[in-house]
């Protein structure tokens, strides 16, 4: 693949245009994509042409460009996550008709935890996760229960990495952190007070796949003071029917 005179590759700038929207930034201009990506205007103009050509980029009739559906057709195709997102809904289905309130299924992508599905009440509390949104593995329940059972290299490498402090109780100390998770690994699950919202509890567990190793984290997000057992109980119940359907799926 050509490289740029700073050595970038097209690759290397395509992701970098595709990773300039977000979930709350989902319509952008050429000239916006290019500051972003950090691209000269030319070759980001060029870039876009190219991506709208493909349908990987949809261009409105103000000529404001957003992700193309044929982007979301190709990442779902063979998607592990997809298959993952389909064996766990009818489990997060019935931990939301138990608890009542938010609902999570995330996994570990790029040093973070990625939300795959989410299920919520009209009534229930604050909750800033949104599906394809991340949140930091330190600071999040699911993010612990990921960290917990993490490759020794990613965790050594969080751990030994800033680690910002999202709300008042998060733990930022890394030899608290490092305790905190092996009591994750120990107990099999994880009830985070105010790690990233000082309102809410999170209670994760992790999801195993059939060899045993964990590949995704099912959690929910309770008020502060909310009581914890039902929903540990519900989120295990849980665990093991999706470890069980993936056997079969």
């Amino acid at each position: 693949m050509a490289n740029s005179p700073s050595g970038d590759s097209s690759i290397d700038r395509i992701v970098r245009v595709l990773e300039t929207f977000t979930i709350d930034r989902t319509v952008q201009t050429a000239s916006e994509i290019g500051r972003r990506a950090g691209l000269p205007s030319s070759t980001a103009h060029r870039l876009v042409d190219a991506l709208v050509e493909a349908g990987l980029l949809e261009r409105d009739d103000d000529h404001r460009v957003s992700l193309g559906m044929r982007l979301w057709e190709l990442a779902l195709r063979g998607s592990r996550a997809l298959r993952l997102r389909q064996v766990a809904l009818p489990h997060m289905e019935r931990v939301q008709a138990r608890i009542r309130e938010h609902t999570q299924l995330a996994v570990l992508e790029q040093d973070s935890a990625l939300f795959l599905e989410r299920l919520s009440h009209p009534g229930a509390g604050a909750n800033i996760t949104r599906i394809a949104g991340r949140l930091p593995l330190h600071a999040s329940s699911s993010g612990l229960v990921l960290l917990a059972h993490a490759p020794d290299d990613v965790r050594e490498r969080v751990l030994a990495a800033p680690l910002p402090q999202v709300a008042k109780e998060t733990v930022t100390d890394a030899a608290a952190l490092r305790r905190l998770l092996a009591r994750v690994r120990r107990d099999g699950y994880v009830v985070a007070r105010g790690s990233i919202e000082a309102v809410s509890t999170g209670v994760a567990v992790p999801v195993r796949d059939r060899t045993g190793d964990v590949i995704a984290a099912l959690s929910v997000v309770l008020p502060r003071d909310a009581p914890t057992e039902q929903a540990i109980a519900a989120l295990l119940q849980a665990s093991r029917g999706i470890r069980s359907d993936l056997s079969e799926y």
